[in-house]
C-alpha cells in the first residue's frame, strides 16, 4: 500500500477536490479540479481547461467525462511537474 492506495478508485477518492490531468482517446487533454466520480469512470470536473502541448486552449469551466474515453487519470501536481 503506497498513500493509503489499495485499489485504482481510491487513487480518484484521494484525488476530489484537487487538480487532476485527463488523457482521452483522440490525444485530448483535460486538466480540472475533480469534483465526483463513479466507477466508470465518468468525471466531474470544475474549471476544467482543455489543453494541447502543454498550453491551454480553452476554458470550459464545469464539464463532465465520460469514463469510455478515458485513457489515463492522474493528479496533476505530479503529472505537470
Amino acid at each position: 500500500m503506497v498513500n493509503g492506495i489499495e485499489r485504482p478508485l481510491d487513487l480518484l477518492n484521494n484525488s476530489k477536490g484537487k487538480e487532476v490531468l485527463v488523457h482521452l482517446k483522440g490525444d485530448k487533454q483535460f486538466v480540472g479540479t475533480l469534483l465526483a466520480f463513479d466507477i466508470h469512470p465518468n468525471l466531474v470536473l470544475d474549471n476544467a481547461k482543455e489543453m494541447k502541448d502543454g498550453e491551454i486552449k480553452r476554458n470550459l469551466g464545469l464539464i463532465f467525462l465520460r469514463g469510455d474515453v478515458i485513457i489515463f487519470i492522474s493528479p496533476a501536481s505530479t503529472a505537470l511537474s
